[in-house]
Protein backbone atom coordinates (compact mmCIF):
# COMPACT_ATOMS: atom_id res chain seq x y z
CA UNK A 1 0.00 0.00 0.00
CA UNK A 2 1.03 3.07 -0.30
CA UNK A 3 1.07 5.28 3.12
CA UNK A 4 0.81 8.72 1.11
CA UNK A 5 -2.66 8.94 0.29
CA UNK A 6 -3.76 12.43 -1.66
CA UNK A 7 -7.17 13.00 0.58
CA UNK A 8 -9.61 16.60 0.03
CA UNK A 9 -12.81 17.22 2.39
CA UNK A 10 -16.60 16.69 0.99
CA UNK A 11 -16.82 20.72 0.27
CA UNK A 12 -13.30 20.86 -1.27
CA UNK A 13 -14.32 22.50 -4.52
CA UNK A 14 -13.83 19.73 -8.12
CA UNK A 15 -11.48 22.15 -9.51
CA UNK A 16 -9.12 22.04 -6.62
CA UNK A 17 -9.63 17.64 -6.46
CA UNK A 18 -8.73 18.21 -10.12
CA UNK A 19 -5.52 20.47 -9.15
CA UNK A 20 -4.32 18.10 -6.82
CA UNK A 21 -4.49 15.30 -8.89
CA UNK A 22 -2.59 16.99 -11.54
CA UNK A 23 -0.37 18.24 -9.21
CA UNK A 24 0.22 15.03 -7.16
CA UNK A 25 0.46 12.74 -10.15
CA UNK A 26 -2.44 10.23 -8.79
CA UNK A 27 -5.06 9.70 -10.33
CA UNK A 28 -7.97 9.72 -7.40
CA UNK A 29 -8.55 11.44 -4.23
CA UNK A 30 -9.77 10.18 -1.23
CA UNK A 31 -12.65 11.99 0.53
CA UNK A 32 -12.66 11.85 4.09
CA UNK A 33 -14.60 13.11 6.95
CA UNK A 34 -12.04 13.83 9.68
CA UNK A 35 -9.34 10.21 9.49
CA UNK A 36 -12.52 7.88 7.70
CA UNK A 37 -13.09 7.97 3.93
CA UNK A 38 -16.54 8.74 2.81
CA UNK A 39 -15.46 8.42 -0.84
CA UNK A 40 -13.81 8.00 -3.87
CA UNK A 41 -13.06 11.21 -6.58
CA UNK A 42 -10.96 9.73 -9.62
CA UNK A 43 -10.26 11.52 -12.50
CA UNK A 44 -12.67 9.50 -14.54
CA UNK A 45 -14.90 10.93 -12.50
CA UNK A 46 -14.03 14.28 -13.70
CA UNK A 47 -14.08 12.95 -16.77
CA UNK A 48 -17.24 11.53 -16.82
CA UNK A 49 -19.38 12.97 -14.65
CA UNK A 50 -18.76 16.73 -15.28
CA UNK A 51 -16.90 17.35 -18.57
CA UNK A 52 -18.95 15.03 -20.74
CA UNK A 53 -22.05 16.65 -19.72
CA UNK A 54 -20.51 20.14 -19.49
CA UNK A 55 -20.95 21.13 -15.92
CA UNK A 56 -19.13 23.92 -14.20
CA UNK A 57 -16.66 22.17 -12.02
CA UNK A 58 -16.19 25.99 -10.53
CA UNK A 59 -19.52 25.04 -8.82
CA UNK A 60 -19.35 21.24 -7.86
CA UNK A 61 -17.79 19.76 -4.75
CA UNK A 62 -15.71 16.72 -4.00
CA UNK A 63 -18.90 15.54 -2.79
CA UNK A 64 -20.98 16.24 -5.95
CA UNK A 65 -19.14 13.76 -7.96
CA UNK A 66 -17.32 11.25 -5.75
CA UNK A 67 -18.47 7.65 -5.26
CA UNK A 68 -19.46 7.39 -2.26
CA UNK A 69 -19.28 4.50 0.68
CA UNK A 70 -15.67 3.42 -1.10
CA UNK A 71 -14.73 -0.42 -0.84
CA UNK A 72 -12.04 -0.14 1.76
CA UNK A 73 -9.73 -3.29 3.23
CA UNK A 74 -8.30 -4.04 6.82
CA UNK A 75 -4.58 -3.39 6.84
CA UNK A 76 -4.05 -6.97 7.87
CA UNK A 77 -5.62 -7.67 4.52
CA UNK A 78 -3.60 -10.20 2.18
CA UNK A 79 -2.93 -9.93 -1.52
CA UNK A 80 -5.41 -12.47 -2.48
CA UNK A 81 -8.21 -12.03 -0.74
CA UNK A 82 -7.09 -8.24 -1.52
CA UNK A 83 -7.47 -9.04 -5.51
CA UNK A 84 -10.21 -10.83 -5.05
CA UNK A 85 -12.31 -7.95 -3.62
CA UNK A 86 -11.09 -5.76 -6.21
CA UNK A 87 -12.37 -8.29 -8.47
CA UNK A 88 -15.32 -8.66 -6.77
CA UNK A 89 -15.99 -4.54 -6.50
CA UNK A 90 -15.35 -3.84 -10.11
CA UNK A 91 -12.58 -1.21 -8.12
CA UNK A 92 -9.31 -0.32 -9.11
CA UNK A 93 -8.26 1.22 -6.16
CA UNK A 94 -9.23 0.58 -2.60
CA UNK A 95 -8.20 2.70 0.59
CA UNK A 96 -6.54 0.97 3.45
CA UNK A 97 -7.91 1.28 6.89
CA UNK A 98 -6.76 0.43 10.53
CA UNK A 99 -9.43 0.74 13.30
CA UNK A 100 -11.29 2.83 11.05
CA UNK A 101 -9.12 4.94 9.99
CA UNK A 102 -7.37 5.80 6.63
CA UNK A 103 -3.64 4.74 6.62
CA UNK A 104 -3.10 3.98 2.93
CA UNK A 105 -4.55 2.82 -0.54
CA UNK A 106 -3.67 0.29 -2.77
CA UNK A 107 -4.30 0.21 -6.64
CA UNK A 108 -4.29 -2.10 -9.40
CA UNK A 109 -1.36 -0.42 -10.97
CA UNK A 110 0.21 -1.16 -7.20
CA UNK A 111 -0.70 -4.70 -7.71
CA UNK A 112 0.54 -5.64 -10.79
CA UNK A 113 4.10 -3.64 -10.84
CA UNK A 114 4.37 -6.18 -7.31
CA UNK A 115 3.49 -9.21 -9.14
CA UNK A 116 5.09 -8.34 -12.20
CA UNK A 117 8.17 -8.05 -9.99
CA UNK A 118 7.32 -11.30 -7.84
CA UNK A 119 7.03 -13.22 -11.17
CA UNK A 120 10.99 -11.65 -12.48
CA UNK A 121 12.49 -12.93 -9.46
CA UNK A 122 11.22 -16.52 -10.01
CA UNK A 123 12.47 -15.93 -13.80
CA UNK A 124 15.52 -15.27 -12.51
CA UNK A 125 15.54 -18.67 -10.65
CA UNK A 126 14.19 -20.91 -13.30
CA UNK A 127 16.94 -19.41 -15.78
CA UNK A 128 19.89 -20.16 -13.17
CA UNK A 129 18.55 -23.85 -12.77
CA UNK A 130 17.85 -24.51 -16.76
CA UNK A 131 20.11 -25.72 -18.63
CA UNK A 132 21.38 -22.96 -21.44
CA UNK A 133 19.15 -23.42 -24.53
Amino acid sequence: MREAVVTAAPDTPVSDVAKTMRDENVGSVVVVDGEAPVGLVTDRDVAVRIAADRLDAGEMDAEAVMTEDPVTVDVETGIFELSERMCEADVRRMPVLEDGALVGIVTMDDLHVLLVGELDNLTDVIRSESPPY
